[in-house]
């Protein structure tokens, strides 16, 4: 089947995938964040033909977007040649082309009451940049889920995930209880704009709560391998000590022999016998670095509270550039 764009573009699409993954396969530059129906970024124009909407009641779009026709590419799929309206952008051409693959469950790793590190291994090399995500298609899940890589690239397709199981998540469930080491799933990827600027001069902020920790270990992880390393400041926020987890990662990373990287944790809802910082993560980030904020290289990743509180501390109060922020939206 093939995706006519109006300015006269084409591409062929697999069956089976999303007009979003059929595009980017393509490379496409096509507008693109969460990859689940939740962001809203990747919404078009249907000019002619059909596609299937596999969720109609999904949250990126708005009740203004539906009466206007608008459709989300990341839960379209293509039934028969179709043509439409969006608009495309350079920045979002893939550099490594994601690709669907069957990968194994290698190891399953505790990091604390609720968040487990997912390592699984495919046949091929692990292509992906520091930051970036992957799509996984889960057992009794319609819907493949999108979790973001905490390793770095590598020869032997290992992919490692910090996940943490959601209340009544079908999707965490699935893999908490579900899955066993040796089970298969298909993993899709990558996906994602919020990756490593490795030529950015600028010293880097890495802010992350909960099982945003995954992407930002990538993120810190390839920008202490680089060949032009900067001065990393990680920021790691909690509700509660029992929640911290990668503790044991972040001390080896900040006390490793020439190291350009220094780490904080702070719980908002700290226990009596709570000795370090409290509060809001972003709140410690202002205050630490202050002036310095609109000459650094954000990357955060967390609940959407914490995004957006994040994203206004930078934007509105400090008026931070906001290609100097870096981020996908899974709310």
């Amino acid at each position: 089947m093939s995706v006519t764009l109006e300015d006269g573009r084409c591409f062929a699409a697999d069956d089976g995938d999303t007009l979003l993954a059929g595009a980017l396969r393509a490379g496409i530059g096509f507008p693109h964040e969460c990859s689940a129906g939740s962001c809203g970024a990747c919404r078009f124009d249907l000019l002619d033909g059909n596609i299937v909407d596999r969720w109609p009641e999904a949250p990126g779009l708005s009740a203004r977007d539906r009466a206007r026709g608008k459709r989300l590419a990341c839960q379209s799929v293509l039934n028969g040649d179709c043509k439409i309206r969006v608009r495309t952008s350079s920045e979002y051409i893939p550099i490594h082309t994601p690709k669907r693959q069957q990968m194994v469950l290698e190891s399953v790793n505790a990091l604390n009451f609720d968040t487990r590190e997912f390592s699984f291994r495919g046949t091929q090399p692990a292509e992906f940049l520091p930051g970036q995500y992957a799509l996984l298609t889960l057992p009794e899940i319609i819907r493949p889920r999108p979790y973001s890589m905490s390793n770095l690239p590598n020869e032997e397709g290992l992919w490692q995930f910090i996940i943490r199981r959601v209340p009544d998540g079908l999707a965490t469930n699935a893999l908490f209880d579900i899955l066993t080491p040796g089970d298969a799933i298909t993993i899709d990827g990558p996906y994602g704009s919020a990756w490593l600027r490795e030529d950015s001069p600028r010293e880097i902020v890495c802010i992350a709560g909960g099982s945003g920790l995954g992407p930002m270990l990538s993120i810190a992880r390839g920008a202490l391998r680089s060949t032009k390393p900067v001065p990393i400041h990680f920021y790691y926020g909690a509700r509660t000590a029992e929640d911290i987890c990668g503790r044991t990662e972040l001390e080896e990373m900040s006390s490793a022999d020439g190291t350009t990287m220094k780490y904080r944790v702070a719980l908002s809802n700290p226990t009596a016998k709570w000795s370090g910082q409290t509060g809001f993560i972003h709140e410690l980030v202002e205050n630490e670095i202050g002036p310095k904020l609109a000459n650094c290289e954000f990357y955060f990743a967390g609940p959407p509270a914490m995004v957006n509180a994040v994203q206004e501390m930078l934007m509105v109060r400090h008026q931070v550039p906001f290609t100097q922020l870096h981020y996908d939206r899974f709310f």
